[in-house]
């Protein structure tokens, strides 16, 4: 990503980068000497807005921290998400980069000239909305998330509780 993107859309310091593993046990085994301890959440099935049709989707979450930058791990469980299209196309690893955004929508909007669509997204109430979004060509997706002000970990557990 160039600093003409970030620049345009006023974006923050990218503040957690995200992996889908096949098995999160076996990954906070491995990550947790660099990025723990981890904090695991369990948040079972939610509704997301997934490539135009609302779906039930479960993942299995652990959050680490390297400074500022939290590492997030993630196993897909059920549904049609971005995490199963990386899985399925025989991929794990870093999926994804997230940066805290005050208005979500607006934030899409703004990314579509640079090619970005919202592929995933869902809205957990005032102020508490999150998107993934994808460009052609582009294996790494951009996560923006809308999160009211708490700390990113504060409303994480708050969404998904």
């Amino acid at each position: 990503m160039n600093s003409t993107f970030q620049e345009a859309l006023n974006l923050p310091p990218l503040d957690q980068v995200g992996f889908v593993v096949k098995d999160i046990d076996a990954a906070v085994t491995i990550y947790e000497p660099l990025f723990g301890p981890f904090k695991r959440m369990d948040p079972g099935p939610f509704d997301y807005l997934y490539r135009g049709q609302y779906e039930p989707a479960e993942l299995k979450l652990a959050f680490g921290q390297s400074g500022d930058i939290e590492i997030e791990l993630i196993e897909w469980i059920s549904g049609g998400t971005p995490h199963k299209e990386f899985l399925d196309a025989g991929r794990e690893g870093m999926h994804h980069m997230r940066f805290i955004v005050d208005d979500l929508q607006t934030k899409i909007e703004e990314a579509k000239p640079f090619g970005y669509q919202a592929i995933w997204s869902a809205d957990f109430g005032p102020d508490l909305a999150v998107a993934y979004l994808e460009r052609e060509e582009d294996p790494l997706l951009l996560e923006f998330f809308q999160n009211g002000g708490m700390s990113a970990f504060q409303s994480e557990q708050q969404t998904l509780a």
